[in-house]
C-alpha cells in the first residue's frame, strides 16, 4: 500500500502592507536609512547644543536666515514640480526641468552662504556649531546633487516607476531640509 503524500494547497496570494507603497521597496529602504542618518545628526546637534546653548545661539545669529528661508521655499516648490512630473507624463520633462532648476537655485544660495562664512574666516573647525552646520547642510547639499543627477537620468531614460522613486527621493531631501532649517537656523 503505497500512499502518495497529500498535495499541498497553493498559497493564496495575500495583500501585503508593503504592496500599497508607491515605488519600489528599495527606495523606501534608502529613504528610511537616510532619514535615520539625518535624524542621528540632528540629535547629536541638539545634544551638543544643550551643553553650550550660549555659544550655539551666538553662532546661530551669524547665519543668514533669509537665505535659509528662501531655500526652504525653493525646495518645497521644487518638490511640487517633481510631483507634477509624476502625475503629468506628457509634460514630465517640463515639470522635471523646473524642479531641477530650483534644485540648482538651492545649491547656488547655499554656495553664497558658504562663501560669506569663508570670507569671515568661519569654517568647519571654528566651533562645534559650525562643525554640525557644515556637516549637516553639506551632506544635505550632496543629496540635492544626487537628486539632480537622478532627475537627469530620468529625463534621458524616462520610466514611470523610476520617476516615482526619484520623486520620492526628492521629497525626502525636501523633508530633511524642512527639519534642518528650523533646527539649525531658528530654534533656540
Amino acid at each position: 500500500m503505497n500512499q502518495s503524500p497529500a498535495p499541498v494547497p497553493a498559497m493564496a496570494e495575500q495583500d501585503h502592507p508593503l504592496d500599497s507603497l508607491p515605488g519600489d521597496l528599495m527606495i523606501w529602504v534608502l529613504i528610511v536609512s537616510e532619514l535615520l542618518v539625518f535624524g542621528a545628526g540632528l540629535l547629536a546637534f541638539l545634544g551638543v547644543r544643550i551643553a553650550d546653548p550660549v555659544a550655539f545661539a551666538q553662532d546661530q545669529d551669524s547665519l543668514n536666515r533669509v537665505a535659509g528661508a528662501v531655500n526652504t521655499i525653493v525646495l518645497i516648490s521644487s518638490g511640487y514640480l517633481a510631483a507634477r512630473a509624476v502625475h503629468s507624463p506628457n509634460k514630465m520633462r517640463l515639470w522635471l526641468s523646473g524642479s531641477m532648476v530650483l534644485g540648482l537655485v538651492f545649491l547656488v544660495v547655499k554656495w553664497f552662504e558658504y562663501t560669506a562664512k569663508a570670507e569671515l574666516g568661519i569654517g568647519i573647525e571654528t566651533s562645534q556649531f559650525f562643525t554640525f552646520y557644515y556637516l549637516l547642510t553639506g551632506f544635505h547639499a550632496m543629496h540635492v546633487v544626487a537628486g539632480l543627477v537622478i532627475f537627469a537620468l530620468i529625463m534621458r531614460w524616462p520610466n514611470p516607476r523610476n520617476l516615482e522613486g526619484a520623486a520620492m527621493f526628492w521629497h525626502m531631501v525636501d523633508l530633511v531640509w524642512v527639519l534642518l532649517f528650523p533646527i539649525i537656523y531658528l530654534v533656540r
